[in-house]
């Protein structure tokens, strides 16, 4: 039986239980999970190996690429400013980065980039995956180039670049990039141990992502020759997945670690994810370090898009940084204040601002998936039961 290491409070005990099957089956290698309850961290646990072979402990301080849970620190700087009164969502994204009202983007506005309904859901010219980590490059064609589809009528899923919009936009308001921003000003006041662009001097507290047994531009190969039924939504999805096609060995790399790519590449662990988005759930304050006002979280919960997103071809929810609640996600409920997201392969945030009910699960193993898979869903559904 797989040793739980960490703190559970004793509520919360059923949360240790599902993680510790997850290690039976679906057979997980490492992972860590967490619960923030009304601004408390009552769950930090972790368990298992950092790597593939089982040789090296999954310890309290390993972090991991989370892959598209990076996107919602990215929302909660972008909340930041806002709060500041130094960026509004309703303004066009070109009243801070001039150079993207190029090719007809000039009523663009930031909640668009920022719930993935601009039109923008990747790069426009051929670009390689050590290109996106390119800031100046990459960004440069994205402000170059022309939308996809008409934007805010329709979601379409921003899988790479949702950061470099949200960052270059964070870039021209704060002269600082959006790695050094959310790190002196969130990650660092509440103690955070997450990084978007990782310093070399942290690599060796690194596990690698495991990937799926099925190479990734093999699933990509296969998911584009399905992709001959659906219109303009197959257009944009080919596009967005076919440039770059991310190849299995990038989040092995050190460029792709000290680079940063804010949809994507962002390293940490549970409790981490869990302090930082905590903010949300407990009224923007967390370790006694007030962020954000009520009414600045109210804005994620503005909907701004529901229904099929070209590019996952899947019903959405979107608001303004996360997605909501909708039919294709039953687990979440359905009423009230719910926002959440996750990354490629497994990993899972949820906030609950009624309940004040934050859960994070980070892990190293990939499975077939987008956002969540049943390993996070099981964390999640004992964290419900322990409030009941």
């Amino acid at each position: 039986m797989t040793q739980i290491n960490g703190v559970v409070n004793e509520r919360f005990g059923a949360v240790a239980e599902a993680l510790q099957r997850n290690f039976a089956d679906p057979g997980e290698i490492g992972a860590s999970a967490a619960v923030v309850h009304n601004g408390e961290l009552v769950v930090d646990i972790w368990a298992g190996h950092k790597d593939e072979e089982r040789t090296q402990e999954w310890g309290r301080n390993t972090i991991t690429n989370v892959w598209s849970t990076t996107k919602t620190m990215m929302a909660i700087s972008a909340l930041v400013l806002a709060d500041r009164g130094e960026l509004d969502f309703y303004k066009p994204v070109a009243d801070y980065w001039p150079e993207f009202k190029a090719k007809g983007k000039g009523d663009i506005e930031v909640r668009h980039i920022m719930s993935h309904t601009s039109g923008l859901s990747g790069w426009g010219k051929k670009i390689s995956m050590r290109e996106v980590c390119d800031w100046e490059k990459s960004t440069a064609i994205l402000a170059g180039q022309k939308p996809w589809w008409k934007p805010g009528t329709s979601s379409g899923y921003h899988m790479l670049n949702q950061g470099h919009l949200v960052g270059e936009v964070i870039r021209r308001i704060t002269g600082m990039s959006i790695g050094r921003f959310f790190k002196e000003e969130i990650a660092d006041p509440l103690g955070a141990d997450f990084h978007i662009g990782l310093d070399e001097s942290e690599f060796h507290r690194v596990s690698n992502v495991i990937y799926p047994k099925e190479e990734f531009s093999d699933q990509i190969k296969e998911f584009t020759k399905s992709l001959g039924k659906y219109r303009i939504s197959g257009k944009v999805a080919m596009k967005t997945f076919m440039n770059p096609i991310p190849d299995d060995e990038s989040a092995w790399e050190n460029w792709w670690r000290s680079a940063e790519v804010p949809a994507a590449n962002g390293h940490g662990n549970a409790r981490s994810v869990a302090m930082i988005q905590g903010l949300i759930s407990n009224g923007g304050e967390m370790n006694g370090v007030k962020l954000l006002k009520q009414e600045t979280i109210d804005l994620i919960f503005d909907e701004q898009s529901h229904g099929p997103d070209l590019v996952l071809l899947m019903p959405l929810r979107f608001g303004i940084g996360y997605g909501l609640p909708n039919e294709e996600f039953p687990f979440l409920p359905q009423d009230g204040k719910v926002c959440f997201w996750g990354g490629w392969g497994g990993s899972l945030i949820v906030n609950d601002v009624d309940n004040g009910l934050t859960v994070s699960y980070m892990m190293n193993k990939m499975m077939q998936t987008v956002v969540g898979d049943t390993r996070g869903l099981s964390i999640l559904e004992a964290a419900y039961d322990s409030i009941k």
